[in-house]
């Protein structure tokens, strides 16, 4: 809990299938709270406060933001946690046939 409240984080690599859209998220840092809210700010300036909750057990984090537009819609699900540290996660999420892959680093 502590590692994920404690900072803001960006979005410093997004992939869906082949695509690269790391720089959709560039002006986004996120700033995640132990009441299990997350606020999306462009910009410096609060877009959209969704819910996140993670399981250790099954290394996974869900996210949902409501309302969501692009590319904020796209973090919506259940993500696969496939490496973490106190100041990074890296995370896959299967959607239909594609395949989202990020990585989020404290700031």
């Amino acid at each position: 809990m502590k590692a994920m409240t404690d900072g803001q984080w960006v979005i410093t690599s997004f992939i869906s299938d082949s695509s690269n859209i790391t720089s959709d998220f560039s002006a986004y840092r996120f700033q995640y709270f132990d009441n299990y809210t997350v606020d999306a700010i462009k910009n410096g300036m609060v877009e959209n406060t969704g819910n996140w909750d993670g399981d250790y057990y099954s290394m996974s984090i869900v996210a949902s933001f409501p309302n969501a537009t692009n590319p904020l819609v796209l973090l919506n699900g259940t993500w696969h946690v496939t490496d973490n540290s106190w100041t990074y996660v890296k995370a896959t999420m299967t959607v239909g046939t594609e395949l989202r892959s990020l990585r989020l680093d404290k700031q």
